[in-house]
């Protein structure tokens, strides 16, 4: 695992959104590197600012969990919107079960 951390940070550290998001998964898990979630967003983050939707998936729970940086659901959300656009399912869901969620909890006045 350490020879695939340090592939996936070099071709991070060169702006490659796979390497980022590939980088940012060892980072979440600790896979061959201490587990660094604030470090993991930020990749996360460049990968998906790049349209990488795995990456986008990702930032976006972060974001609804407070996970490596503050919670927020509107930015979670908008992430979670910009991967179900390119039909990544995990989003698509995500956005799915959030509008039933919502559905069965009218006093919560959050929009989609």
């Amino acid at each position: 695992h350490v020879k695939a951390v340090h592939y996936f940070r070099l071709a991070a550290d060169q702006g490659n959104a796979r390497g980022q998001y590939g980088y940012a998964q060892c980072l979440t898990f600790g896979d061959g590197v201490p587990r660094d979630l604030n470090e993991a967003a930020r990749y996360y983050r460049l990968a998906a600012d790049q349209g990488h939707a795995p990456a986008q998936c990702c930032l976006a729970q972060y974001y609804l969990h407070g996970q490596g940086l503050s919670k927020d659901h509107d930015e979670g959300v908008r992430y979670h919107r910009f991967a179900a656009d390119q039909n990544f399912a995990p989003s698509q869901l995500a956005l799915g079960s959030m509008l039933i969620d919502d559905e069965h909890n009218p006093a919560d006045e959050r929009a989609l």
